[in-house]
Parts: C-alpha cells; sequence; structure tokens
C-alpha cells in the first residue's frame, strides 16, 4: 500500500468529520491511502451514517482515499500507521447517569473530572488497554493517539500497561493559541504559551505575542479571551488571578469555582438540562444533518459539540511525525521529571518536541505551592484511578475518589460510588460486582 493507513476507533462519533476534514485538507502532505473506521455494535447505525458522510466529503474533494467502515477491530487495527481511539464505553446514556448521580449527592457532575470523569475512567481503561493488546499484535510500530476521556487518565493506564507508541491529545490549548491569535490580530505562529499540569487541569504561566510577554494583559482584564465553549463562562476575579500567576484552563472553574458550578447543575438537574442532555440533544440533531444525501462538508454545526479544532490538533501531530518537522505541540506524555513536584510514570499535559521517532516535553522543573498544591492533589486520585480501573480493587476506587478535591468526604465517596456500581456492573467486569 503506498501511502499511510489511519484507523480511527470510535468511527462513528459526531467528531470525525471535523477529522476528515482535516486529513482532506492536508492529503498532498500526508498521502493517506486507508481511513478505516471501527466501531461497536451498538454504534453500528452511527457509524453507517459517518461512513455515507465521508465518502461523500472524499468525493467532493476529489481525494483518492479509500473510506473503510467496519466492526471488526483487528482487522482495522492491521498494519495501521496511526490510530486514533475516541470511544465512549456506555454511549450518551451512561454519561448521563455520571453527572444525574453525582449531582444528585450534592457534588459537581461533569464527563472528565469528579465523580463522574472517575466512572469514565473505570469504564474506559479495560477496553482502551484491550485495544492496546490488539496493537502491540497487529501493528506495532503504529502511533496511537488518544483522545479518549478522561484523556490525561486513559493514556496514563496505557503508558503504565503497555508496550505502545501513546500520545494523548487535546484541543484544549490549540484553542488558546487560536483565541489569543484572534484577540491580538496575529497569526498562530506569533502566539508562544508556556503550559503546565495535566489533561483539563493546565496553567498558562507565560503567554507571548511575538516574543514578548503579555500575561499581564489577563490579570488587568484587557484580555480574558481564552474560555471554552463547553464550560460556564462565569469570568474570574483579577485579584485572584494576579496571586495565582498564571492563566487557569475553563477547566479550573469546577474546582476554584466549586459552589456556583454546583448551584447552576443543581438548577439544571431539576429542569433535566444537563450538560449531558444537551450533548444527547445535539447529537440527535448532528446525526440528522449527516444523513442528509446532498450533505458533502463538515456542518457548521458541529462546532457546538465542544471538540472543536481537534481534527486541527491531530493532523498537525500527524503531520510533524510523519514529515519529522520537529514541531511544538501541547501534548499528554509521560513525566520523566519533566514536572519536578510530579512521578516520572505518570502522564502530563505540557509542551513537546515532536519528532518521527519520538515526542520529548520540554522542561518544566518546578512549580508554585498554589500550582502545585491542587496538582498533586488531583494526579494523585488519577494514579489511584489507574490503579482501580486496572485491578478491580474497590477499596482503592473509594480512596481514588475520596481523595479527589471535589468529594467532601469519604462517606460521601462511597455512597456514589455503591450507587454508580450497581448502575455501571455491566461495564465493569474486572470488579467483583
Amino acid at each position: 500500500m503506498n501511502g499511510i493507513k489511519i484507523t480511527v476507533i470510535g468511527g462513528g462519533s459526531s467528531y470525525t468529520p471535523e477529522l476528515l476534514e482535516g486529513i482532506i485538507l492536508n492529503q498532498e502532505l500526508l498521502h493517506v491511502a486507508e481511513v478505516w473506521l471501527v466501531d461497536v455494535e451498538a454504534g453500528q447505525q452511527k457509524l453507517s451514517i459517518i461512513e455515507g458522510l465521508a465518502k461523500r466529503m472524499i468525493q467532493k474533494a476529489e481525494c483518492s482515499i479509500r473510506i473503510v467502515a467496519t466492526l471488526d477491530r483487528q482487522e482495522a487495527i492491521k498494519g495501521a500507521d496511526y490510530i486514533i481511539t475516541q470511544i465512549r464505553v456506555g454511549q450518551l446514556k451512561m454519561r448521563r447517569y455520571d453527572e444525574y448521580i453525582s449531582i444528585k449527592h450534592g457534588v459537581i457532575g461533569q464527563e472528565t473530572t469528579g465523580a463522574g470523569g472517575f466512572m469514565k475512567a473505570l469504564r474506559t481503561i479495560p477496553v482502551i488497554l484491550d485495544i492496546c493488546n490488539d496493537i502491540e499484535q497487529l501493528a506495532p510500530n503504529a502511533w496511537l493517539l488518544n483522545f479518549t476521556n478522561p484523556a490525561g487518565v486513559v493514556t496514563e493506564a496505557v503508558l503504565k500497561q503497555c508496550n505502545v507508541k501513546v500520545i494523548g491529545l487535546c484541543n484544549n490549548p490549540i484553542n488558546y493559541y487560536k483565541k489569543f491569535a484572534a484577540t491580538y490580530n496575529v497569526s498562530m505562529n506569533d502566539v508562544s504559551i508556556n503550559f503546565v499540569g495535566i489533561n483539563h487541569l493546565i496553567w498558562i504561566t507565560d503567554l507571548f505575542i511575538k516574543g514578548e510577554s503579555r500575561i499581564n494583559d489577563v490579570f488587568t482584564g484587557w484580555s480574558d479571551s481564552y474560555e471554552a465553549k463547553n464550560i460556564p463562562a462565569f469570568g474570574w476575579d483579577l485579584e485572584f488571578l494576579k496571586s495565582l500567576g498564571a492563566i487557569p484552563c475553563g477547566y479550573h472553574k469546577y474546582y476554584y469555582q466549586s459552589d456556583r458550578i454546583l448551584q447552576e447543575q443543581l438548577e439544571q438537574l431539576e429542569r433535566n438540562e444537563t450538560r449531558a442532555d444537551q450533548v444527547q440533544k445535539m447529537e440527535q440533531e448532528l446525526f440528522e444533518i449527516y444523513q442528509n444525501p446532498d450533505l458533502n462538508e463538515k456542518p457548521k454545526a458541529l462546532e457546538q459539540r465542544g471538540g472543536a479544532y481537534y481534527s486541527e490538533a491531530a493532523v498537525n501531530l500527524i503531520k510533524s511525525i510523519q514529515l519529522n518537522t520537529k514541531d511544538m505541540h501541547t501534548l499528554n506524555i509521560r513525566n520523566n521529571g519533566t514536572i519536578a513536584c510530579l512521578p516520572n510514570d505518570t502522564c502530563i499535559e505540557v509542551n513537546c518536541v515532536v519528532e518521527r521517532h519520538q515526542v520529548t516535553p520540554l522542561q518544566v522543573g518546578e512549580v508554585s505551592p498554589q500550582v502545585r498544591g491542587l496538582l498533586q492533589n488531583v494526579k494523585a486520585y488519577e494514579e489511584l484511578t489507574v490503579e482501580a480501573a486496572v485491578k478491580g480493587d474497590k477499596g482503592i476506587a473509594h480512596q481514588a475518589l475520596t481523595l479527589h478535591p471535589l468529594i467532601p468526604s469519604a462517606e460521601r465517596a462511597k455512597a456514589i460510588l455503591e450507587e454508580m456500581f450497581i448502575v455501571n456492573k455491566r461495564f465493569l467486569p474486572q470488579f467483583d460486582l
């Protein structure tokens, strides 16, 4: 086969047209021969709809890329150069349970953090490790690009348990580059951002526009153009930001503004309008749009889904590896001493130099106590979450959830766990339930 093979596990996702658009736009450089879209039986209908749209997009672009949709994961993985994981174990129905059970118990319900993110990790990690077992056997030289949330925890499980070239990827960092470029009316190449942290818990410790530090523009309120669409925009206390000495990402609101967020979520719960409900509605609308036989491009409506520019992040990374450009990307990668206050074998999200044969994180060193306190706490929770998911250990699961900053007590953690274990039983074969 001349050209590369890209396999998308979770190919029936509503995000897939975004990815295909990115591949098509870069086809002259990438020379993609095949894109395999693989999903599970429960996602067969969505996969079929995505397959139709993908083929129409390829036809419109007059590309020679072969699109293959299948439920045979092993066949899809065999000989792949790049494998992208974007799966949701239990579909959106389980996400709704994650949010509803959390909020009902008086804690924040969210897809990637707190009790909801914890439950998603327990469901997802065994499936991802099973996929990695296939990769080791059938595509040992492939790069695995993991988008599956909670991306940092899932990537850490792979780093600790498997012999796979894995990189965790999120669309958050590229959003900051785009927004700051728009704010200052410069190209993205003129924006440079120093990041430190873990997935969905990264701080911007400096911001440069054309080589000049402009982080004080945020501290003084001149620029606030870095919010994510799917996170409540409450704004920040400027004095708090200044004494923090860094710009928090949107997900920090769940920690720094938890009272406010929880109050909003309790009101949403009463109306049956949590984020999970909104996403279910959006998914339905998107797939209705995707079925239109005249549609042959990514629809504008997809941007509302919360994953804008994720394809750009993915395709730019593939480009850097494939062409050995030695560009810098913000990625989830093994720490190896990059952030001094975190264990070497854990997963962090920082700027990295990407080469064809390796990805090297840029040294961060020491971080301030303001950042270190929350960072170490959430990282310890993530370490225990990986251990609980791999071993099926209920005691470690209880310790992990108790440790999370959004869970007020061991008693609350136990009550949440007991209810979530009942609802999730069929997705947790590793536990004795």
